[in-house]
């Protein structure tokens, strides 16, 4: 596929038919995510290829109160989960919430979940002493998971980028006898998706890219 084409078309699949991915495939989207940079090439990525069904289920439990809260905080008109401006919500509002009929089970029994991890004992995170959520680091793996994600849409798949069970990182840790260096950075639900998506919505490049400034003026406008 050409890579324009699969950047335009990747979407979040989280609806997949029951077709199996071969290990093949597999190590066809391994081999090829594997050029995605990292700082210093230090490449402190490790995949755990999920496929015993008791720890499959497991997951579901853990991904549920994160999943719980997110909706929540969307249904009091929030940005879900985030740092700068909190849902002013109770513990209360959150056990209110029913996750919809089979979206967890769709994600944690699709025909293939990859838990992608860190080490953080490689990576630069240089914005470790500013007063906020550390985002840095991010660069180091993040690059990996989508590249993971766009080696799937060229081989006809799909799938999505979760994060849910971070929320529950140090029982995932538990589960899957994950070092404590290693940060969980991704869920990654992957299959042939039920109906491919070619059209996606996403603001201009003039909504988002200014000139000189951030609030100068507007690129491509």
């Amino acid at each position: 596929m050409e890579l324009y084409d699969a950047m335009r078309t990747t979407f979040s699949a989280r609806d997949f038919t029951a077709d199996p991915v071969s290990d093949e495939v597999l190590g066809r989207i391994l081999d090829n995510a594997r050029f995605a940079p990292s700082g210093g090439n230090r490449q402190g990525w490790h995949v755990i290829v999920v496929r015993d069904p008791a720890m499959r289920a497991a997951l579901g439990p853990l991904i549920e109160p994160a999943c719980k809260r997110y909706l929540a905080e969307v249904k009091a008109g929030a940005n879900p989960w985030n740092t700068v401006e909190p849902a002013d919500i109770g513990q209360a509002d959150v056990d209110a919430v029913t996750v919809p009929p089979g979206f967890i089970d769709r994600l944690v029994h699709a025909p293939l979940v990859l838990l992608v991890t860190v080490d953080l004992s490689v990576v630069a995170s240089m914005d470790q002493h500013l007063e906020r959520i550390g985002v840095i680091s991010g660069a180091s793996i993040y690059p990996f998971v989508w590249n993971i994600l766009l080696a799937a849409r060229n081989e006809g798949l799909g799938g999505t980028l979760t994060t849910f069970l971070v929320a529950e990182e140090a029982k995932a840790k538990t589960l899957f006898g994950i070092p404590q260096n290693h940060a969980l950075a991704a869920m990654l639900p992957i299959g042939k998706p039920v109906k491919q998506l070619t059209r996606l919505r996403r603001h201009p490049v003039s909504a988002f890219a200014t000139v000189d400034a951030f609030d100068g003026n507007a690129f491509g406008g």
